[in-house]
């Protein structure tokens, strides 16, 4: 894309995010995984010892952000997308189990009962990390802040708990999204299945 701004003029705007989350997100992913195996009473994978960080968005700051860069940006910039707000996934899984206890809690949840677990946060479990998994992502928005004036709106831990009411309402949607995944573990090399 840049290249073709330099060489032909071509009016483009590029824009790189941290990873995102909030409704609609495929259940392979940390938050969505851990908030749909909670609620089915299933192991929380938790690859390493937890100590992965990442930069995490919520996905309406996200296209706000990319709202304001096509609205206010030159042809040919550059923009981060992040909410500089790095957390360890153990950290976000722990959050999440808090959020799922105020909401929904645990030992009220027919799931949770027939197992007999009490807390979603007892349904914790360490798996070997991902072969080549980064060990943290960073991204630096601020030329996005200081040029443009974005700033995300959602913080982390209200983010996170409409997130979780998102998909506490909407049950149907992410068990028709599922098809063909059966929220299993993803990343591993053929050897090591």
């Amino acid at each position: 894309m840049r290249a073709y701004f330099h060489t032909y003029g071509l009016p483009t705007l590029i824009t790189n995010c941290s990873n995102n989350y909030g409704p609609f997100q495929h259940s392979e992913k940390l938050i969505p995984l851990t908030i749909l195996n909670a609620l089915d009473a299933r192991p929380l994978p938790i690859y390493g010892d937890g100590g992965n960080v990442r930069d995490w968005l919520h996905v309406e700051d996200h296209c706000e952000a990319i709202l304001q860069v096509l609205s206010s940006a030159r042809p040919g910039e550059n923009y981060n997308v992040g909410a500089d707000n790095e957390q360890r996934n153990l950290a976000i899984v722990d959050r999440i189990c808090a959020a799922l206890e105020e909401l929904f809690p645990g030992a009220h949840n027919p799931a949770m009962q027939a197992r007999g677990i009490a807390r979603y946060a007892d349904l914790k479990h360490f798996v070997t990390d991902r072969p080549g998994h980064d060990r943290r992502y960073a991204i630096d928005a601020s030329k996005l802040r200081r040029d443009l004036g974005w700033a995300p709106r959602h913080t982390f831990d209200a983010g996170l708990k409409a997130t979780a009411q998102w998909y506490l309402a909407h049950r149907a949607w992410y068990e028709s999204e599922r098809v063909g995944y059966d929220r299993g573990r993803l990343g591993l090399s053929p050897s090591s299945v």
